[in-house]
């Protein structure tokens, strides 16, 4: 027995939940288990707690600015975690990874400019690219006996059409994997020799599971370091999306310059003052919930893939290296996307995420969020198969 209790079911309606509360607005209908929105169901380390209650009951929530010991905390954890040294001048902070993703497409290219991806991915990757007017080059992933793969001839041909920018999502969203060192270097190596920048998406780092470890891709070489921008955040890791507070990684001077110079122009100047306290927080004292959380989620994992396996053929669960989030083959159905939308939500009344949303081959794919307690898990996946019975 952990001295964490991941089995505590925490009501979360009227508390302005968008998992909980927008299911109505978002899939029309209210009378749904949501495991959609990639937020978990537990409550965060009690330290991160006790210092943003200890902050509200000073009573003053004026002007706040970054403090060297909030650096020092995501430096020391960057260090512990993922055996990267970085310097303080290399952090720059953001509301979260999106506004990063949409910053950094602002700073370094112009409209028109081409922006590559790898589908099915994370969406805004699509959306923070057309919204901002630029040019999105896909470089499909393969699908191969139950895990994603990169092609790298196409991704090596699309490099050649000229695109500026390649956003890489490691660990990868939705599809679960954790990208290789081998994998990285072949990433790096040709973005270099096509003058590409990476803004490389690893929100999730944190999530992995043994025996798999992450790598962030500029730690690799310092080519690399020069032309990548790392974004990371304590939001996924400990439950904190609500905090709005995450840091990007620029070890290139340049780079800095520019992104910088951005965000000044857009008038960011800093986070808010319960975002540096629960961040700091976060990083200083929660690597021991997070120790117990991997076990947690690993166990809802295999839970998962053993009941989907046992009970509802035609499914094909995608077992992800990283996230609290499964990738779930249903093409075997034989039902479109529109029908295993309808049949989750009206016969199982359940709201997953529908892979078409997540780019070239998403079609017949869902998401399911598995970061909650195993009895809503377990409600779940009842739900899902009597979606499919």
């Amino acid at each position: 027995m952990g001295n964490y209790n991941f089995n505590e079911v925490i009501d979360r309606l009227q508390t302005a939940s968008v998992k909980w509360e927008m299911t109505r607005e978002v899939y029309g209908t209210g009378d749904v288990l949501p495991m959609w929105v990639a937020d978990m169901d537990f409550k965060p380390p009690s330290e991160v707690s006790e210092a943003i209650t200890d902050r509200v009951n000073h009573g003053i929530y004026g002007y706040t600015f970054i403090t060297p010991s909030a650096s020092k905390a995501v430096q020391g954890w960057v260090k512990k975690r993922h055996g990267w040294e970085i310097r303080k001048s290399w952090l720059f902070y953001s509301p979260g990874v999106v506004p990063t993703i949409s910053m950094a497409i602002q700073a370094f290219t112009d409209p028109g400019d081409k922006v590559m991806l790898q589908s099915p991915v994370y969406t805004p990757f699509f959306g923070m690219t057309e919204e901002n007017g630029r040019t999105v080059v896909n470089s499909t992933l393969i699908y191969k006996e139950g895990k994603y793969e990169i092609d790298f001839d196409d991704f090596e041909n699309k490099l050649k059409q000229g695109v500026k920018l390649f956003l890489l999502c490691n660990p990868h969203n939705p599809g679960g994997r954790v990208w290789t060192k081998e994998e990285l270097i072949k990433i790096g190596d040709l973005c270099v020799q096509y003058g590409c920048l990476i803004l490389s998406d690893e929100i999730h780092s944190d999530l992995v599971y043994s025996p798999h470890r992450h790598i962030p891709i500029a730690s690799l070489k310092e080519e690399y370091a020069k032309i990548t921008l790392t974004c990371i955040a304590p939001s996924k890791t400990f439950n904190l999306a609500g905090l709005q507070a995450s840091a990007v990684i620029i070890p290139d001077a340049e780079l800095q310059k520019r992104f910088k110079e951005h965000q000044h122009r857009n008038a960011f100047f800093g986070l808010n003052v319960f975002g540096i306290t629960g961040m700091q927080a976060a990083y200083l004292h929660g690597e021991g919930w997070l120790e117990e959380l991997l076990d947690y989620l690993k166990e809802n994992r295999d839970e998962i893939v053993d009941y989907i396996k046992a009970n509802i053929p035609g499914i094909t669960p995608v077992v992800p290296d990283s996230t609290y989030l499964i990738w779930l083959d249903c093409r075997e159905l034989g039902l479109s996307d529109d029908e295993i939308k309808d049949r989750l939500l009206n016969k199982g009344k359940l709201a997953l995420e529908p892979g078409a949303k997540y780019g070239p081959g998403g079609e017949g794919f869902v998401r399911l969020n598995f970061a909650c307690p195993r009895d809503t898990l377990r409600d779940g996946l009842e739900r899902l198969k009597k979606a499919f019975s």
